[in-house]
């Protein structure tokens, strides 16, 4: 499922054919799914218990990419970035435009100044060459307004897994797995538009719903590199998923990081906190919604994250779906875990 769900088509505004994907796949367990005016996919799978907590697990299904801007007479595409992405990471990477083949590039180094090499490369250096041979011929292929998205194939080596958008298909292959069975709780899973461009679907998704508390599942930051001293390295890849205490947009709600950490420990879970208050996600919307959500984030640590090669370790995947898991299972009838 997540080889599926990184290789599909998703930039932010444009994620209707990850939302395909996941409908068909949770539609063979859930009955309560729904899409909102926003394309917001939302799932309910009600328990059978009696009188029990209400937990909302939300992970975004919009992926960092590109949208054209111009179409030059030489038959190349200007373009700018959607969401977050460092223009270092674009050169030289290749593309897909409306399902053909294309390349990033810019001027040859050996046709560069020596006063251009010094500049930080900037997104108005670079363009799309799909071998067109002029205009007219690119026009058909795309048009100002398209989106373009990396050519990226999921690549598994040793424990780790090479792709695009971890950031967030990790979160929704482990919502899908979680709503295969049946929990104690009340769950809502909100799978969620427009995240890398403002937070914008879980402000719609979100409401109405008041549950006692609210989990993010993401893909964060990871820079345990070589000559990155220990303190900056925000996470470190296999030592289980991330639970953010504060970023710009959010601060983890006390009560709720205390019970995953209370789960984690019960039942032998790996887990760190991540050591950087930069980024944001989704709980910053939640957390302020209906008079307000206890709301916590709880991630897999990314290397090269926003970029075409995200790589994240198996086990982390693993040990963050079998947290949820347990913590979901450990959740009382009157919303707190039972010792």
């Amino acid at each position: 499922m997540l080889k599926k769900l990184t290789e599909s088509f998703g930039v932010s505004g444009y994620e209707m054919p990850v939302a395909d994907i996941i409908y068909e796949e949770v539609k063979k367990f859930c009955t309560d799914i729904k899409f909102d005016n926003m394309g917001n996919l939302k799932v309910f799978k009600r328990s059978k218990t009696e009188l029990p907590p209400k937990v909302l697990l939300s992970a975004h299904m919009d992926e960092v990419g590109l949208i054209i801007t111009d179409v030059t007479e030489e038959g190349y595409f200007k373009f700018a970035s959607v969401g977050g992405i460092d223009p270092k990471v674009l050169i030289a990477q290749r593309v897909n435009v409306n399902g053909l083949k294309g390349v990033i590039s810019t001027k040859a180094v050996h046709l560069t100044t020596a006063e251009e090499r010094k500049q930080n490369l900037s997104e108005d250096k670079l363009y799309i060459d799909i071998g067109a041979k002029d205009k007219n011929e690119a026009q058909k292929v795309a048009k100002p307004g398209d989106y373009c998205v990396f050519d990226s194939k999921y690549t598994e080596f040793g424990n780790q897994i090479k792709a695009k958008a971890l950031d967030d298909r990790i979160g929704c292959a482990i919502m899908i797995e979680i709503l295969k069975k049946d929990w104690p709780v009340d769950l809502y899973c909100n799978f969620t538009v427009q995240e890398e461009v403002g937070l914008r679907g879980a402000r719609v998704a979100s409401r109405g719903i008041n549950p006692d508390y609210a989990v993010v599942i993401e893909g964060t930051t990871c820079n345990d590199l070589p000559g990155v001293e220990a303190n900056l390295r925000v996470t470190k890849i296999g030592a289980g998923p991330a639970i953010s205490i504060l970023d710009s947009a959010s601060k983890g709600n006390e009560e709720l990081i205390a019970l995953l950490e209370k789960s984690a420990t019960r039942h032998n879970i790996p887990y760190q906190f991540k050591a950087s208050t930069a980024g944001g996600n989704d709980a910053g919307t939640i957390c302020i919604t209906d008079g307000g959500i206890k709301t916590a984030s709880l991630s897999v640590p990314c290397r090269y994250i926003h970029s075409p090669v995200c790589v994240m370790n198996k086990s982390d995947f693993e040990n963050c779906r079998r947290l949820i898991e347990v913590f979901l299972e450990d959740m009382g009838k009157d919303g707190k875990i039972n010792d």
